[in-house]
């Protein structure tokens, strides 16, 4: 049997614990073809055969040895066919993709065509729904909470406000919690509009009691008076999503005019994404490949793998891909509890 497994989408913490994870336990009658870049290992037949010497070690590494990209076989027609053509050349048996909701909604169009895929759940962003958690998300917040207990000592020396823009595109997940654990002064995130008035409100009260003032603000933040998406790229990918960034910039030069405070802005960024994954990301991933190899070996088809309180389960995939989860409002409630 001749198993082809790819990685989609932006790079992530625990995305090599995950490809382990499917090599060590396959069976010794199975081929595991694992295809470079994403989708776009199956458009050019491009694959390196992983066996479990060559997986040895690699759960403690960031990024993912398969390489990775944005490619969306299904947008161009020609595109279609000879992904068919080459999974049919190559006796590709099964698929396991792993990815977020692009790579995922690829996986649960080939299964509608009645190809046999298993999905596995990753995106730093946590929005992936019908599980708890994706792996990377984990690893994220944690880099994202290091980067702000730092800034808390330069913001106070200097009496600053700083603006501190974080990935997670429409959902505020990494934003929430990094921010919650640690001690920002309010944090902004796309599910809940908040007036550039009560932001002020908020970075003035919270400069009158303490000198200095943190705000962490997801990417796909926009103020309520703002309708269209606020972004410095305009550039749109394979999938049709516009590149995000430029929210802390413009809250900036924003304060700027409004006060007096020396105000400054920081972008994570790629950072959010890069570097070890956490032992929790690390695990999660291994018993996500593991499970992966558990429902090809039931041909078990057309499932993604997900975490349910501290089980791993399996959904139909297109179950993954349906809608978005979101920061629920009691969540996002307490943690206003902080602001200011």
């Amino acid at each position: 049997m001749r198993i082809g497994i790819l990685t989609g989408g932006g790079d992530c913490p625990g995305l090599n614990a995950v490809v382990r994870g499917i090599v060590s336990s396959k069976r010794s009658d199975m081929e595991i073809f694992g295809f470079m870049r994403g989708w776009n290992g199956p458009l050019e037949a491009d694959y390196i055969p992983l066996n479990t010497e060559d997986v040895e070690g690699i759960h403690i590494l960031g990024g993912t040895i398969l390489g990775t990209s944005r490619t969306n076989p299904f947008k161009k027609e020609e595109d279609t066919k000879k992904l068919f053509e080459n999974l049919e050349k190559l006796k590709i048996d099964a698929i396991i993709a792993i990815g977020g909701d692009d790579t995922l909604s690829v996986a649960a169009k080939l299964s509608s065509f009645h190809f046999p895929v298993v999905g596995v759940p990753k995106t730093i962003d946590n929005d992936v729904s019908n599980t708890d958690y994706t792996f990377g998300f984990h690893t994220a917040v944690n880099v994202g909470a290091d980067a702000i207990d730092r800034l808390h000592s330069t913001a106070k020396s200097h009496n600053r406000v700083f603006y501190v823009e974080i990935m997670g595109r429409e959902a505020g997940w990494i934003a929430l919690e990094a921010g919650l654990a640690s001690g920002a002064h309010l944090v902004l995130i796309p599910e809940y509009p908040m007036t550039l008035d009560e932001i002020m409100s908020v970075v003035d009260k919270r400069m009158e009691r303490g000198g200095y003032c943190i705000v962490a603000v997801a990417e796909g933040f926009k103020p309520t008076e703002f309708e269209d998406e606020i972004n410095k790229h305009k550039a749109v990918d394979a999938f049709g999503h516009v590149q995000l960034g430029g929210i802390a910039e413009l809250l900036t030069e924003i304060t700027k005019e409004r006060r007096s405070y020396e105000t400054r802005s920081v972008v994570l960024g790629h950072l959010l994404r890069g570097g070890t994954p956490t032992a929790f990301d690390r695990n999660l991933g291994t018993r996500y490949g593991v499970h992966a190899m558990e429902l090809i070996k039931k041909q078990d088809y057309g499932r993604m793998v997900a975490l349910s309180g501290n089980d791993i389960v399996s959904v139909p995939i297109e179950y993954g891909v349906a809608t978005k989860k979101l920061v629920p409002y009691d969540y996002y409630k307490l943690c206003t509890l902080f602001f200011g």
